[in-house]
C-alpha cells in the first residue's frame, strides 16, 4: 500500500463535519496511512455535527507534530474552537514550514487564517468564508479542489472524493 508509512494528524473538536473528518480519514487508512485523531482531551468523545462521534486518540499537547507526515482539519463549526488552542496553530505552522500536506474543507480555512499562513496562496473553501480567506491574504477559487504546493483544500462534502484523492496523492509523493 503506497501510504503504510504515512502518519496523519486529523483534528478533532465538538461539531465537526462528520463526512468532512471520516471520508478522509477512511481513504487514508485505506491507502495504508496511520490516521491519529487528535482532540483536546485525549480518549474524550466528540460529536460530529450529524452525531457520529470520534473518540481522540492524543490530545493537542500530546502531539509532536515533526512525528508526523501530514494533517486534516476538517470543516464544520468545529475549526472556529481549533483555532483558539496555541498547539493547533503551532501544528499547523510546522506543516507549512515543512511543507508537509496540510488538507483543509468548508469552514477549516478558518484555523489556516488563524495560523496565518494564506497569504499569497491559492484555496478554495466554502463560499460562506470567502472573504475571510481573501482578507487573511489567499487568492481563492470557487472549484471543486485547490492545490498549492503542499495545501490541500475544498469546498463542501460533495467534494470529498477528489479532495481525498488529491491529498493522498500528495501524501504519496
Amino acid at each position: 500500500m503506497r501510504l503504510e508509512n504515512k502518519k496523519v494528524i486529523a483534528l478533532v473538536s465538538k461539531e465537526f463535519e462528520d463526512l468532512e473528518l471520516w471520508y478522509p480519514v477512511l481513504r487514508l487508512q485505506e491507502e495504508g496511512a496511520t490516521v491519529h485523531l487528535v482532540g483536546e482531551k485525549a480518549g474524550e468523545e466528540y460529536p460530529g455535527k450529524y452525531g457520529v462521534p470520534a473518540t481522540a486518540d492524543y490530545s493537542f499537547e500530546d502531539i509532536d507534530a515533526a512525528e508526523y507526515d501530514g494533517i486534516l482539519v476538517p470543516g464544520g463549526w468545529s475549526p472556529d474552537k481549533l483555532r483558539r488552542y496555541d498547539h493547533v496553530l503551532a501544528m499547523v505552522k510546522h506543516m507549512d514550514e515543512q511543507k508537509k500536506p496540510i488538507g483543509q474543507i468548508c469552514h477549516a480555512g478558518w484555523v489556516l487564517i488563524s495560523a496565518n499562513i494564506l497569504e499569497g496562496r491559492k484555496v478554495t473553501s466554502t463560499p460562506g468564508i470567502k472573504d475571510d480567506m481573501i482578507n487573511a491574504g489567499a487568492e481563492w477559487y470557487d472549484e471543486a479542489v485547490v492545490v498549492d504546493e503542499h495545501i490541500v483544500s475544498a469546498r463542501r462534502p460533495p467534494d470529498l472524493p477528489p479532495y481525498a484523492k488529491a491529498y493522498a496523492d500528495l501524501l504519496a509523493d
